[in-house]
C-alpha cells in the first residue's frame, strides 16, 4: 500500500504508518508504526497530555533521559542537560519505548532487547566532547584512540593539532 508524501521529511513516514494502524490506541499503534521501520532512529513524539520516546532496536544513536524539577528532559547529548542544568537519569535502551505523562515515566519494549550497536562515528565525530555516550565520556575516548594511533601509528612530529575540532581531543591523547 503506498503513501503520497508532502515532506521529504522522514518523520512523514511514522506519521503516515501510525496513521495506517488498526490500535485501539495511540500507543499501540505508535509500537505498532516503529516496528514496521529499519534503521537508526531517536524518536520523539508529543501529544497535548504525552511525551512519546522511543530508540531503535539495536541503539545506533544516543537518547538520554534526565530530570529537571519535577520535570523529564530527553536529549541526544547529555551535555544538553548541563546546558539547561538538568540531572542526568538514564538512557532509552534499544527497542524501548518510553511514556511521559503527568502521572510520571513508564517504559515498555516495542521490540526484543538487543545488544546496543552504537555508531562509532559519534565517538569520532559527532557528539560533543563534553557528552556522554553509552556511559562513556566522548573526550576521554578521542584522548584514547589519540593514544592508541600513536601506539599504532608513531610519527616524528614536533606538534600534533586536530582538523576539524572533534579531532583536538585525539590530538592531544
Amino acid at each position: 500500500q503506498g503513501s503520497i508524501f508532502q515532506t521529504t521529511s522522514d518523520t512523514e513516514v511514522f506519521a503516515h504508518l501510525i496513521r495506517r494502524s488498526h490500535a485501539p490506541t495511540l500507543k499501540e499503534q505508535i509500537k505498532e508504526a516503529l516496528t514496521f521501520v529499519e534503521g537508526a532512529f531517536a524518536f520523539l513524539l508529543l501529544t497535548e497530555t504525552e511525551l512519546y520516546v522511543a530508540l531503535d532496536p539495536h541503539g545506533f544513536r544516543p537518547l538520554s533521559i534526565g530530570r529537571l524539577g519535577n520535570a523529564y528532559v530527553v536529549a541526544s547529548e547529555t551535555c544538553a542537560f548541563d546546558v539547561v542544568g538538568a540531572a542526568y537519569e538514564r538512557e532509552v535502551e534499544p527497542g524501548e519505548l518510553i511514556v511521559i505523562s503527568a502521572e510520571g515515566m513508564r517504559s515498555e519494549r516495542f521490540a526484543p532487547a538487543q545488544a546496543r550497536s552504537i555508531c562509532s562515528m559519534e565517538y569520532i565525530y559527532f557528539a560533543r566532547p563534553d557528552s556522554n555516550v553509552d556511559g562513556i565520556n566522548i573526550h576521554t575516548a578521542r584522548k584514547n584512540l589519540g593514544k592508541r594511533l600513536a601506539l599504532e601509528a608513531p610519527v616524528e612530529a614536533d606538534i600534533v593539532t586536530g582538523v576539524p575540532d572533534s579531532s583536538i581531543s585525539v590530538a592531544i591523547g
